[in-house]
């Protein structure tokens, strides 16, 4: 559809800027090298053309959109890391579901300049990092800098994860400690990011990674539901256990060198996924089978829906809460 504000090229002449920037784009996506199997079509056509996944394999689809000012502070985060970032929380999805990522389309929205090739480097960059090819997308202009991304990924039929499937008592576990991201924001808006520990804080809050392989092995080490923690340990916790009516009770919050425990419980972005399990010994067993960091012991669920206790008393979620309307 034609906007209203939108001025038609003149007859007999190309709309230069978008060319280029889509040139630009695509020689992105190109110097990546993914590799189309035979049979699918991908960048550079109206529409990518997929063929059907591999048998016995189901089919997972996620999306997510990353704004500046909103999801990203640009006074200390790049335009790239902003591409990264959204790339990186969408894939997250999928690695909480215990799947692999496959196939995905980038859009990006910016204002009219070079700002959407910026972004793109930081998303082809995730992309060729966590093996997920860009099949497509869209350019357009807006007044603040906008990545949307949708992806697919696969899992064994009938095996993905949901956060719906635990049961009382059921122990969780967490892949790592919570809270760098925040502390690594914070890090950056005080100017500390060349200290040993503020180094490692600033790379989890600007380049974050899904933990694919966390995710598969939790759901062959019989994961009963699971998470990724996007909007803070508390609430996702909450999240996870209204899903499936419960509660939860954790007995501690493993926090990242260089972080507070309000940020470990609220900051959000980490990315480690929380994994509701029956038989502890399994899933422990089976992250060594993996070759895997053994998952944090935190906690368990318990009765009353929506009720979250740490150490004995009764606090509320705190987290990025989405509320638009």
């Amino acid at each position: 559809m034609t906007s209203p504000k939108q001025k038609p090229a003149p007859p007999g002449r190309l709309v230069g800027r978008e060319l280029t920037a889509l040139e630009r784009i695509g020689k992105l996506i190109a110097d990546a090298r993914f590799d189309s199997p035979v049979g699918e079509t991908w960048f550079g056509d109206d529409a990518a053309v997929l063929t059907a996944p591999p048998v016995g394999l189901d089919v997972l689809s996620c999306s997510d959109s990353a704004v500046a000012g909103v999801h990203a502070d640009l006074a200390h985060l790049t335009l790239a890391d902003l591409g990264w970032r959204a790339v990186a929380a969408t894939l997250s999805d999928i690695a909480a579901m215990g799947g692999r990522p496959w196939r995905m389309v980038v859009s990006v929205s910016t204002p009219p300049n070079r700002a959407a090739t910026e972004i793109m480097e930081g998303a082809v960059a995730a992309a060729a990092a966590f093996g997920c090819p860009i099949v497509g997308g869209d350019l357009t202009s807006s007044p603040e800098a906008v990545v949307s991304v949708a992806a697919l990924g696969l899992v064994p039929v009938r095996s993905a994860v949901l956060r719906s499937g635990a049961s009382e008592g059921d122990v969780l576990f967490v892949t790592g400690p919570v809270g760098g991201s925040a502390a690594g924001l914070r890090t950056l808006r005080a100017g500390d990011g060349d200290s040993p520990i503020g180094a490692p804080l600033i790379e989890s809050h600007c380049r974050p990674r899904p933990l694919f392989a966390e995710g598969e092995a939790a759901r062959r080490g019989g994961a009963t539901a699971m998470i990724d923690i996007s909007d803070g340990l508390s609430l996702d916790a909450v999240r996870l256990g209204v899903a499936s009516g419960l509660g939860v009770a954790l007995d501690t919050v493993p926090i990242a060198e260089g972080a507070t425990e309000a940020e470990a419980l609220g900051g959000g972005e980490d990315y480690e996924l929380l994994i509701a399990v029956k038989d502890p010994d399994r899933l422990v067993a089976m992250y060594g089978e993996c070759g895997l960091t053994a998952p944090l012991h935190i906690g368990r669920l318990t009765k009353g829906a929506g009720d979250l206790v740490l150490r004995g008393e009764r606090i509320e979620a705190q987290g990025w809460v989405h509320d638009v309307s």
